[in-house]
């Protein structure tokens, strides 16, 4: 029997240079279907594998969970077995009230208020997304003729500490550092790219990320209430399975 990562689970030989990386299990068959071939690989805690083509290159998909700390395993477990190209997809909420629901943002740095990368990269070091990765993401956006913007995102740790800071002990610095993410433009609030992005340098690796727009608080708050929430994530994996195939083709030339 072929020896298997602590965590993901996955066999020599059966991840490809090339993954996307969905954080809900549930997810990954149907992004999976988007592949030639593809076969479930492993299945261990939250780590979900399967692993087809695209345009004759191996591609895995791998479910990472909620946050930085399972994020940096995933990847650390696959870039073992050769992967070096990594692009997530996923939700997130709005902040510049430009972004609406449905819309795709594609991130070209995320704000490090996480604490994973901070062990792979002292605080001044900047989380920024691969340059030709996030052009892929782009071109993808465009050609499937989303509503789509490129920026910064926030990357927290805390789901509740966005959504009910109130609560918090220090929502002081929560509600001010908002306030700071709004004026500087900030498109959008997730959980993952910094970790993602981070990881990805210090492993010598490329890595990008594209997120399905569910809701614009911001965009409430100022009486725009009119605009449903939008939890369809399709456009987003294809914007993502695009991408690769994107990639796959031009590392070739």
């Amino acid at each position: 029997m072929p020896e298997l990562n602590y965590h993901i689970a996955c066999p020599a030989g059966s991840v490809g240079g090339y993954c996307i990386l969905p954080g809900d299990p549930g997810r990954v068959e149907s992004i999976a279907a988007l592949l030639a071939g593809a076969e479930k690989v492993a299945q261990n805690r939250e780590y979900l594998s399967y692993t087809g083509t695209l345009s004759g290159e191996k591609v895995t998909v791998c479910s990472t969970g909620i946050g930085g700390p399972s994020t940096a395993i995933a990847m650390e477990e696959l870039h073992s077995l050769g992967a070096h190209t990594f692009i997530r997809i996923g939700t997130a909420g709005g902040i510049n009230t430009k972004v609406r629901a449905g819309d795709l943002v594609v991130a070209s740095a995320a704000i490090r208020q996480e604490g994973t990368a901070l062990h792979y990269a002292p605080l001044e070091y900047p989380a920024a997304a691969d340059f030709d990765v996030t052009r892929a993401l782009d071109d993808a956006a465009k050609l499937l003729g989303a509503r789509s913007h490129v920026g910064v995102v926030q990357a927290k740790d805390s789901f509740y500490g966005q959504h009910s800071p109130e609560k918090s002990p220090v929502s002081y610095e929560l509600l001010e550092k908002w306030e700071s993410w709004k004026r500087l433009g900030v498109l959008a609030s997730e959980m993952e790219s910094a970790t993602l992005f981070v990881v990805a340098n210090a492993l010598g690796c490329r890595a990008g990320s594209v997120f399905n727009i569910i809701w614009n608080q911001e965009r409430k708050a100022a009486g725009i209430t009119d605009e449903p929430d939008c939890h369809d994530t399709s456009l987003a994996v294809r914007c993502a399975v695009e991408a690769v195939r994107m990639l796959v083709e031009r590392d070739r030339a």
